[in-house]
């Protein structure tokens, strides 16, 4: 298991990003998981990034876990902002033309159908979301 530490702040992302992909690079990981694993940080960590601490800015882990048989990846993200849920609120309906759906949640609901698992627990103050994907 490896983990990174940094602000919650947008410019991190980045380095979030890195920070993962060297791991999944070592593990063979496809491209196209690697992508979605990709978009997934970007929109976890974003929301961190905007929502836990606003308007100050605190720190953020990522975790990085492989799991064996089946191969998979496991990230986790850990803040102590404000409690918030991420799955909690509902699917957009994806049938209603974008002038007509209600803002926000589009993104959450790519990473739902782009992983394997998601879970969400708060515990100790903590803010705990986890994202599992087969490689």
């Amino acid at each position: 298991m490896k983990e990174l530490t940094v602000n919650a702040t947008v410019d991190n992302i980045s380095q979030v990003t890195t920070f993962v992909d060297e791991q999944l690079e070592e593990l063979g990981c496809p491209i196209k998981a690697q992508m979605q694993i990709d978009i997934a940080i970007d929109e976890l960590f974003g929301n961190i990034a905007h929502y836990a601490y606003n308007p100050d800015v605190g720190p953020a882990t990522v975790r990085v876990e492989v799991l064996k048989d089946p191969l998979a990846v496991v990230i986790t993200f850990i803040d102590n902002g404000v409690q918030y849920d991420p799955l909690a609120k509902a699917d957009p309906d994806i049938t209603l033309s974008a002038d007509e759906r209600e803002i926000g949640g589009l993104g959450i609901y790519m990473v739902k159908k782009s992983m394997d698992e998601i879970s969400y627990e708060y515990k100790d103050g903590q803010n705990i979301l986890r994202i599992k994907k087969h490689i």
